[in-house]
């Protein structure tokens, strides 16, 4: 049996779960490269909501696995500058949710983004994996085999 710091290996492509936000089983890219995890989501914007800024969007689209088309709705978010992979910075929205991995859940922060010419709806990057997983690139869906 695994001792609680010791780090589980995954592929670099896994099954992923965002209970709080209800999706189930959303196939990521796992990129080292990255330092965040992106989301894809469309209808991304700020409404006031009860007198507190709130921020609204839909997870995924109808094509991808896991779409539920029900807008989510957080209060407690933030904005922050993010490079691209092509060297260009853009200001996301970040949010705090449990991240479900391994069959390990994780406390951690997405960012939301329109990934809609990615190939995956979901990027995860070296900061949610840091000190928890090691990635073996050859190898997608270790935990769904087990």
């Amino acid at each position: 049996m695994k001792s609680p710091g010791e780090k589980k290996i995954i592929g670099r492509r896994e099954s992923v779960d965002f209970p709080e936000l209800g999706l189930i089983g959303i196939t990521a890219k796992i990129d080292t490269g990255a330092y965040t995890a992106a989301l894809h989501c469309q209808s991304i914007s700020v409404k006031e909501i009860d007198g507190k800024p709130t921020l609204c969007f839909i997870p995924l689209q109808p094509d991808h696995a896991g779409y539920t088309g029900v807008e989510q709705r957080i209060t407690e978010f933030r904005q922050k500058g993010i490079k691209s992979s092509f060297g260009e910075t853009e200001i996301r929205y970040l949010i705090k949710t449990k991240v479900r991995i391994a069959r390990k859940t994780i406390n951690s922060i997405i960012s939301l983004s329109d990934r809609g010419t990615m190939r995956y709806p979901l990027l995860i990057g070296r900061r949610l994996l840091k000190r928890k997983f090691i990635v073996d690139v050859s190898e997608v869906n270790l935990w769904q085999k087990k």
